[in-house]
């Protein structure tokens, strides 16, 4: 071990990308290829210390970071347990073959150097909100990523997407005014930011009548990150204008880590689940589901689907960890993980086809089999992945969410499961015969497959698809999805494993 305190490897998972950030924007501007080479070999070195951390709290068991050796509740923490470990892992499989494509994809756009010190702060952002311990350490990291995020939705400058960054900063920060006031209170109410101080102080005293406040303005904060109907109005504006790269790390990452995660680690972990709780999240999951692919069936803009099939597959994720039994948990951590591979892959692949032809409109499209067979074939496998077709690995968490919602008695929200699963199918059914399928159009003849590192990286997202279900299922379960579960199912009890940890 190189560490004698394995619990020195955690604040790595935010230098190493604020490093990287600082000393792309110092020198990147001298050497595209310095910027290539030193900002993927970040995300590589991310992605090892994801796996090693793995081995490490398998060993030692959860692991807690004193920040410059204050204990808690004075000190803020840096926490390493299931849940986080199964967040960092998808965060960082998913950005390093983002920035893998974005080596050929950004060629076109000046200031190269520019994008990758964003895309560093952003990952520093939500790498940070993940380990964190305490509550407005997580705020803080929060507005990192999404400041980060407004940045580099708006990176082409055109007149769209200068409109639909606005739109997301207005919406997102609306969103933060909620959750920053709702800490305010809670700290005004248990008088400490730590979460796992605050989980016990609240166990102690009652939740009173400010908890259940909170709770909802919570729900409205992180639900607007997360993009949960009602609160998904950005969505559709913001994941389409942004360049192909940023849009795949909106949709399958940061939605998750800035909504998903933070949702259900301070419901489940701090304030202890109520079933009034549990309804509103299989309610908002259920209407997500059906209210997203229907909004996206009858889009011809290729990303802007897409955007919309987001809003739809966040809400099987809600769905799943509503239901809150072991097999539901499973199922929306399960899909979480799933839905970070297939949507990340489906927004390469728009941004190969609109990086070879220079349109999104499906109408416009067509043939493209012929001239691009790697997009073609890695679009397939996302398409039936996200529409759940066995034996892709979107079937499987989907069936279980199904199971569960049965197993619980449900059955309302299975079948709304299943319709929206079926008009998934026939959403990507149109998107793969007016791309891909059909006669070549004459106007995109002389085209061809993109660069090498843009099909790499679609080619190594789709073989994740492929062997994601039956083939990786026992390795995910046992190593990533298990602990996970545990931490969400153990809810307050969070707390004495960090305390204890510390101790």
């Amino acid at each position: 071990m190189i560490f004698k305190d394995p619990s020195n490897l955690i604040p790595l998972f935010v230098i190493l990308p604020l490093g990287g950030a600082f000393l792309i924007s110092f020198l990147g501007k001298r050497s595209k290829l310095f910027c290539d080479i030193f900002a993927n070999l970040i995300s590589a070195l991310l992605l090892i210390l994801s796996a090693v951390s793995i081995f490490v709290v398998k060993t030692s068991g959860p692991l807690v970071y004193k920040l410059g050796m204050w204990l808690p509740p004075i000190g803020i923490t840096l926490v390493l347990d299931g849940m986080t470990l199964f967040m960092l892992l998808i965060t960082n499989i998913i950005s390093f073959f983002i920035m893998l494509y974005s080596v050929n994809y950004m060629e076109k756009y000046t200031d190269k150097w520019m994008f990758y010190t964003l895309f560093l702060l952003m990952v520093a952002g939500m790498e940070g909100v993940i380990i964190t311990g305490d509550i407005f350490n997580l705020f803080v990291f929060l507005e990192i990523a999404s400041v980060a995020s407004y940045a580099l939705v708006a990176f082409g400058t055109e007149a769209g997407e200068l409109e639909a960054s606005f739109k997301y900063l207005i919406m997102s920060s609306v969103g933060s005014l909620f959750i920053l006031l709702g800490i305010a209170l809670l700290y005004g109410y248990t008088s400490t930011l730590n979460m796992a101080d605050m989980a016990l102080t609240i166990s102690k005293i009652g939740p009173g009548r400010i908890i259940p406040f909170v709770g909802v303005l919570f729900l409205m904060g992180f639900g607007l990150k997360a993009a949960i109907v009602p609160f998904h109005s950005w969505l559709p504006d913001a994941h389409p204008s942004a360049p192909a790269p940023i849009s795949a790390m909106l949709s399958g990452v940061l939605i998750k880590a800035l909504g998903v995660y933070t949702l259900i680690r301070i419901f489940y972990n701090v304030f202890g689940i109520s079933s009034a709780v549990l309804n509103i999240l299989m309610f908002a999951g259920a209407i997500s589901m059906v209210v997203g692919v229907l909004l996206a069936i009858g889009q011809w803009d290729l990303k802007r689907l897409l955007a919309y099939h987001s809003i739809s597959q966040i809400g099987y994720i809600i769905l799943g960890l509503g239901l809150a039994t072991p097999l539901g948990l499973l199922g929306g951590l399960f899909h979480l993980f799933n839905h970070s591979v297939f949507k990340s892959l489906l927004f390469l692949n728009s941004g190969a086809i609109e990086f070879a032809t220079g349109t999104r409109d499906l109408k416009n499209m067509g043939g493209l089999r012929e001239k691009m067979p790697v997009t073609a074939g890695t679009s397939l496998a996302a398409s039936m992945s996200i529409a759940g077709v066995p034996p892709f690995n979107g079937f499987w968490s989907k069936l279980i969410i199904i199971f569960a919602a049965v197993q619980a008695g449900h059955y309302w929200f299975a079948v709304c499961a299943v319709f929206a699963s079926i008009l998934t199918l026939a959403s990507f059914m149109k998107v793969q015969k007016y791309a891909f399928f059909g006669p070549l159009n004459n106007a995109y003849k002389e085209i061809k497959e993109v660069p090498f590192f843009m099909r790499v990286s679609m080619l190594g997202l789709a073989l994740i698809c492929m062997i994601g279900g039956v083939m990786l299922m026992p390795v995910l379960l046992k190593n990533f999805l298990a602990p996970a579960v545990d931490v969400l199912m153990n809810g307050i009890r969070y707390a004495d494993v960090v305390l204890g940890a510390i101790r």
